[in-house]
């Protein structure tokens, strides 16, 4: 058998991301051997993953990140089984790692995330060499990018929900762009304004404020003015800009924008939840 050397070790773990002694045992196997030892993790990993493929990955981490010049926002859950593995260094720095990845090459949708090259292979193979030391399955459930002319992350506590927020222009405080990112996440807003929500959602909420005066007995002839009025509550609650602040309910969150600067808008967000 060949003599493994902790150099040896090493490499093989910047090589894959493995454990110490899952590298260590690979190279053994693989009589000193990299590339066979890296062909061992990898089939270790799509073991364990075909192994537990039926496993419900409901914990993980939602990262968001955006370039240095705030242009680009990409925003990414990376999946495992346990909220202890969750919360491992070596998991978080893996998920930090693909949406590195992402932000430097924007791909397109999730499926061009998986498809995408990361130290010499794909992002999904590259996590199956991770998945030999983490011992759970790990899989992207979720990716999104945004470009505009300013993007504004959030990330609340623990990874659980992240969000993005595009705006129309370069933001002169910062802690506003926060707050609108801030306000994604804890309101979980449908769209941007009344003019971006689906004609199947209205359809959807007037049928519902039809159904709800029915049943409190109001005549057939009044529903349809009610739901519009249950219709307009709806905007103002579901659409971001049409929101209370949840900082200062006194104004919409389109008032606040205007008070910073009159022609300050969103144009675009995504949120991502773990919980909710």
């Amino acid at each position: 058998m060949s003599q493994i050397s902790t150099a040896d070790i090493s490499k093989l773990r910047t090589l894959t991301g493995a454990g110490m002694m899952d590298c260590k045992n690979a190279l053994v196997e693989g009589n000193g051997d990299v590339e066979k030892a890296i062909e061992i993790i990898r089939k270790r990993g799509q073991a364990i993953a075909n192994k537990r493929a039926d496993r419900e990955a409901g914990e993980g981490a939602v990262l968001s990140i955006v370039s240095d010049d705030n242009k680009v926002g990409v925003i990414m859950a990376l999946n495992c089984e346990t909220d202890f593995v969750a919360k491992n260094d070596n998991f978080v720095g893996l998920a930090k790692l693909i949406l590195n990845a992402a932000l430097v090459n924007k791909p397109a949708t999730l499926e061009d995330l998986r498809n995408l090259e990361i130290k010499g292979k794909s992002t999904t193979d590259f996590i199956l060499d991770n998945i030999a030391a983490i011992g759970e399955k790990v899989e992207i459930s979720y990716y999104e990018k945004i470009e505009a002319e300013f993007v504004v992350p959030y990330i609340h506590n623990g990874n659980k929900l992240a969000t993005l927020v595009g705006f129309n222009k370069a933001i002169a405080n910062i802690q506003v762009g926060k707050d609108v990112a801030m306000q994604v996440a804890a309101m979980n807003p449908v769209a941007v304004d009344k003019g971006d929500v689906s004609n199947q959602t209205i359809e959807k909420e007037i049928e519902i404020g039809k159904e709800q005066a029915r049943r409190e007995g109001k005549p057939e002839e009044m529903l349809e003015r009610i739901a519009q009025g249950k219709l307009n509550k709806f905007y103002s609650e579901s659409t971001l800009l049409n929101q209370e602040f949840v900082k200062d309910n006194k104004k919409t969150i389109r008032q606040y924008l205007t008070e910073t600067d009159k022609d300050l808008t969103v144009v675009s967000f995504k949120r991502c939840s773990l919980t909710v």
